[in-house]
């Protein structure tokens, strides 16, 4: 019900800046929080930013002052300027919607594919 699709990932050199958009389809009655998570090879997958349909913030710790999250909600669309980027924040990024399909209906996790993130010189 809910199609996500990521852009924007690549390399880039330390210290370098990216721009990821991810961008929900489908026939979906709204979508409460949108959100960027990654994971590294060998490791979970963590949480980034999260926002809110009324642009609540959150932020992991490791990315605090570096990283910004947007969303536009006419557009369902939501982005994560990435700046300062260090060989430590190189990993699959996932965008992620909580979205209920029907007024009144339960709210669903809905992920995107992935886009590769790779920070090195």
């Amino acid at each position: 019900q809910v199609q996500l699709v990521e852009s924007g990932g690549g390399l880039v050199q330390p210290g370098g800046s990216l721009r990821l958009s991810c961008a929900a389809s489908g026939t979906f009655f709204s979508i409460h929080t949108m959100g960027w998570y990654r994971q590294a090879p060998g490791k979970q997958r963590d949480v980034v930013a999260r926002i809110t349909i009324g642009r609540s913030t959150y932020y992991a710790d490791s990315v605090k002052g570096r990283f910004t999250i947007s969303r536009d909600n006419a557009k369902n669309t939501c982005d994560l300027q990435m700046n300062s980027l260090q060989p430590e924040d190189t990993a699959v990024y996932f965008c992620l919607a909580d979205a209920a399909v029907v007024a009144g209906g339960a709210f669903s996790d809905y992920w995107g594919q992935g886009t590769q993130v790779t920070v090195s010189s």
